[in-house]
């Protein structure tokens, strides 16, 4: 817990006035977060991270992900999205099916599911570092009221298959304490008031929900990877994965609403 605790002060005095400055070095941040995002899945995935499969992974990755000012002007990121599919796809020809269809399903798949996040990450800093800072509480107060409450009083398992530890009453918890903080949040910051409070009320609740969708997805492919944890760079809290899984899910979500 103490290590848990030194890592979690030590990242955030880092990351959060990162959010705050914004511009090109946040973007580099959110970047660099994506790389070793997918880095992960390889190392889960037991696949030698310096190769070409991890290559055209990564550069599938930057194009799906890389602020639109970084793109030259009438560039559809499409078209490169679909360029390093394709090589992904004709290098298995090349490395005579040493990558497989299946490789390229899992790559391709990784750098849309990380880059469409993380992307995300980048536009809503730069429509709104309140947006930002609002969805960020409502993740982090679902996660500790979660694992808090469900510590104390979890006795239904709401997963036991895929997250053994989570539970009903620590599911409902966190998204209480995620109605309460967000719910304080947008009525004392109207900035972020896109619709009328409740309205606002109703979508913190949504968010709070596909946030733990998002980590429970990210819990089912490590479990069948059979690690425990996504990566080891955050010591006591894992990889990058682990604590970005629900807000890869919910910064689209945010975006379809209209929020950003």
């Amino acid at each position: 817990m103490r290590q848990r605790v030194i890592t979690a002060v030590v990242a955030l005095i880092i990351f959060i006035p990162i959010v705050i400055i914004g511009g090109p070095i946040f973007d580099i941040m959110a970047v660099v977060l994506g790389l070793v995002g997918l880095s992960e899945i390889f190392i889960m995935r037991k696949k030698i991270i310096v190769s070409v499969e991890a290559l055209l992974g990564a550069l599938t990755l930057l194009a799906v992900m890389v602020p639109d000012s970084w793109l030259p002007a009438n560039i559809n990121r499409l078209y490169f999205i679909y360029l390093f599919v394709m090589l992904l796809l004709v290098n298995m020809v090349f490395s005579k099916n040493r990558l497989n269809f299946d490789d390229v399903g899992v790559t391709t798949l990784a750098a849309l599911y990380i880059g469409t996040g993380f992307y995300y990450f980048i536009v809503t800093r730069e429509t709104s570092v309140l947006m930002l800072f609002y969805i960020m509480f409502v993740i982090w107060s679902t996660d500790i009221g979660a694992y808090q409450i469900g510590r104390k009083l979890g006795k239904h398992k709401l997963a036991p298959l895929i997250s053994p530890n989570k539970t009903w009453e620590g599911s409902i918890g966190g998204t209480i304490c995620a109605l309460i903080v967000g719910g304080v949040f947008t009525y004392f910051v109207p900035q972020i008031q896109v619709y009328a409070w409740p309205v606002m009320l109703l979508l913190t609740l949504v968010f709070s929900i596909v946030g733990q969708l998002g980590d429970l997805v990210e819990s089912a492919y490590k479990r069948y990877y059979g690690v425990k944890d996504s990566g080891k760079i955050l010591p006591g809290h894992g990889g990058i994965l682990d604590r970005f899984d629900s807000l890869l899910f919910v910064l689209p979500i945010l975006h379809l609403f209209l929020l950003v």
